[in-house]
């Protein structure tokens, strides 16, 4: 027996009750040769008819009665007569009366679980304000998609009329909700990221996971929807509009007097370091002749010491005379002194050997040199910087790619993007690794 074969019956041929849509999220099904008119012929289902569900899905039967509507749900695949057994509502409104071949009246609704709807959305260009100046609104587009799908049948059916259900209308609904709550959070991502608003293209990622979940929540609880993916394309900037320049004017003064203050408190520890550095070196000088300058002095004190001996001899100091004309007193009193200032001047010395000592140990060694560059600016040279502070100019705008850049021993000025050195300023971000 075929799937869709037509089975006889006594009092005409049974309806087939099974939606043949190739694709849908709703479809109302009617018997063959009816309109949608919400009429009772269109809703009269014949007793035994057979009612063919597909796996996915979920047939809706929804009898309206004079004390309320009731409703009963069949989830495929399912392939069977419509029986009082299968549908205990169906036994509760109908009876035993039913037992012939007499219609009944009933809605039946079809709802595609599987279904994935994609939507996609834009919103227009809004005002975005930098978090350190908000004088200055910056015009801000967002484009992106949503997937979502029904999930929870029944709470979905609570929240929709399924009569009145177009999808038209619904994705509309859908898209409105997107993109308000996109707006709201590209317009707070400035500060909630602690970035400036020229750098919120870079935040795409995480402003991206910001919206999938609130939407997420909100959706399900508002529409009875799953959605399984947010996906924002473009955060597009209007450089065009009056506040995004005066944005970028404000932001580079800024940033060039903060690198001008960087560039002379660097020059300043140069020169300190340097000026160390020589310092250091002198007292190396004086440590490595220092052996010399001792050998020196203490010729002199044995000189003076042979001279006090001679003054003295010569003077007749003492009472003993050995004989010969020399005077022994003189003699040991001359040794006494010379030995006493010979052991004073080594001792002062062995004082500047240990201090010289003592201060080597504390030699800070010069700065390593760093590459410096010049960069044109309003077609003016300025500089030099390194590359900590190129690299801050880079991510605040003020040099691109295509600014020029020179540093001694370039023959001209080249474009920053084809220097080696400045090559990692402007690497583009690489993208999140998907799981």
């Amino acid at each position: 027996m075929k799937l869709f074969e037509k089975v006889g019956y006594r009092n005409g041929i049974i309806d087939e009750i099974r939606c043949d849509e190739p694709s849908y999220l709703i479809w109302k099904w009617h018997p063959v040769g009816t309109q949608y008119s919400n009429n009772n012929r269109e809703n009269a289902i014949r007793w035994g008819s057979a009612l063919r569900v597909k796996d996915g899905e979920v047939a809706v039967f929804v009898y309206k009665q004079k004390d309320g509507t009731q409703q009963e749900f069949i989830e495929g695949p399912y392939d069977k007569k419509i029986e009082t057994a299968n549908l205990p509502v169906l036994a509760s409104i109908v009876g035993t009366a039913y037992g012939g071949g007499t219609p009944f009246q009933a809605e039946v609704y079809f709802i595609n679980l599987a279904k994935i709807v994609q939507v996609k959305f834009g919103v227009p260009f809004f005002d975005v304000y930098d978090p350190r100046f908000t004088d200055f609104g910056v015009p801000v587009a967002v484009r992106g998609t949503i997937n979502f799908c029904i999930a929870d049948y029944k709470a979905f059916i609570k929240l929709h009329r399924l009569n009145n259900f177009d999808l038209a209308d619904f994705q509309r609904q859908i898209r409105d909700v997107v993109s308000r709550y996109v707006k709201d959070t590209v317009a707070n991502a400035p500060a909630a990221h602690n970035i400036s608003l020229v750098q919120i293209e870079s935040k795409i990622a995480q402003i991206n996971d910001d919206v999938e979940y609130t939407i997420a929540e909100r959706l399900k609880e508002n529409f009875g929807v799953e959605v399984s993916g947010v996906d924002i394309g473009t955060i597009e900037i209007d450089k065009s509009s009056d506040g995004y320049h005066q944005l970028m004017a404000v932001t580079k003064d800024m940033a060039a007097t903060k690198i001008g203050a960087e560039t002379q408190d660097y020059v300043e520890r140069l020169r300190i370091q340097r000026e160390e550095g020589q310092y250091a070196q002198h007292k190396q000088t004086q440590s490595t002749h220092l052996g010399a300058f001792q050998t020196e002095k203490q010729a002199e004190v044995g000189i003076a010491g042979a001279q006090a001996l001679g003054k003295m001899g010569a003077s007749g100091a003492g009472d003993i005379d050995l004989g010969g004309g020399m005077n022994m007193a003189a003699v040991m009193t001359s040794m006494a002194v010379g030995s006493a200032v010979g052991q004073n001047i080594v001792g002062a010395m062995n004082n500047v050997t240990n201090e010289s000592n003592r201060q080597q140990t504390n030699i800070v060694p010069p700065p390593i040199p760093s590459v410096m560059y010049h960069v044109a600016l309003n077609g003016q040279a300025t500089g030099p910087f390194d590359i900590q502070a190129l690299t801050q100019m880079a991510a605040n705008g003020q040099i691109t790619p295509e600014s020029l850049v020179w540093k001694p021993g370039m023959a001209q000025w080249v474009e920053a993007g084809k220097v080696s050195d400045l090559n990692s300023l402007f690497a583009p971000m690489p993208p999140i690794p998907q799981e």
